[in-house]
């Protein structure tokens, strides 16, 4: 497995790293980036090969992974277009970049995979939704999960339009638990207890949450039941959120932002 990233920032890294933890040799992994440092740091940190700018050399991979920002995607593709091979696969990691659009600025590239990872990537946890263009055949899906898995969860879909909501859950999914860490920090303060106090708990809290809700077979509905004592002091914490319209407000938020990400792509798509 050969696979060359064209941008070298954070995601690019966190993939490169995992990707070696997974025993693939830093010889087959390649970064292309116009910014020295970017350059020079992977080089230095991963021992991989290190390009400014595109040229013959992709010939020689099994798949380009695509880590730039989408606004300048466009332009990004049309320098890659003239090396790339019909056989190789293309995966995106640009949040509002269509598939479509992608393989038509890359001259009808029929082989792309977009993928909608999140941060949490950065440390190996992290979760990535994935679509197929039909010319990606089983063993190109089976490379992208290769690649994407090395860092995340993977989960596949067959609608494109899923990869929306996709960024809308777990894609800006880390902020959402940030806000609410924040939340309790304020609460703790409010409280009496230090900076470091509340942030040891609000963040040890969220983990073992969501590892308790990761190992149960039960749904969080019955997990949270489970922590809710009639009168007691979660039921008056859950009873003033619901008068809040706490729930309602993060579902309101996270169809917000799938709402955002359909017009991304409009806006890109129309470039």
């Amino acid at each position: 497995m050969k696979i060359a990233f064209i941008g070298g920032g954070n995601m690019a890294a966190a993939l490169i790293g995992g990707l070696i933890k997974r025993g693939v040799a830093p010889a087959d992994l390649y970064a292309i980036d116009p910014n020295e440092e970017a350059r020079a740091r992977n080089a230095q940190q991963f021992g991989v090969g290190t390009g400014a700018a595109a040229d013959a050399a992709l010939a020689s991979f099994d798949a380009i992974l695509l880590a730039v920002k989408p606004q300048i995607l466009k332009s990004v593709a049309a320098s890659l277009a003239p090396f790339l091979r019909a056989e190789q696969l293309v995966i995106s990691i640009a949040a509002g970049i269509r598939a479509d659009d992608l393989s038509h600025w890359l001259n009808g590239h029929a082989r792309v995979v977009r993928t909608m990872p999140n941060t949490p990537a950065l440390i190996g946890m992290g979760a990535t939704g994935l679509f197929a263009t039909p010319g990606v055949d089983e063993a190109g899906r089976a490379l992208a999960t290769q690649v994407l898995g090395a860092v995340s969860h993977t989960v596949w879909f067959d609608d494109e339009a899923k990869i929306d909501a996709v960024t809308a859950i777990s894609g800006s999914g880390p902020a959402y638990v940030f806000y609410f860490i924040e939340a309790l920090e304020e609460a703790a303060r409010q409280l009496g207890m230090d900076a470091a106090q509340g942030r040891a708990l609000a963040v040890a809290t969220f983990t073992g949450a969501a590892q308790l809700a990761a190992q149960s077979s039960e749904s969080p509905a019955v997990l949270r039941e489970r922590v809710t004592s009639k009168g007691g002091t979660t039921a008056a914490a859950l009873a003033s959120f619901d008068a809040s319209g706490v729930k309602d407000a993060i579902v309101r938020g996270a169809l917000a932002a799938d709402a955002r990400a359909k017009a991304m792509g409009d806006e890109f798509g129309k470039q």
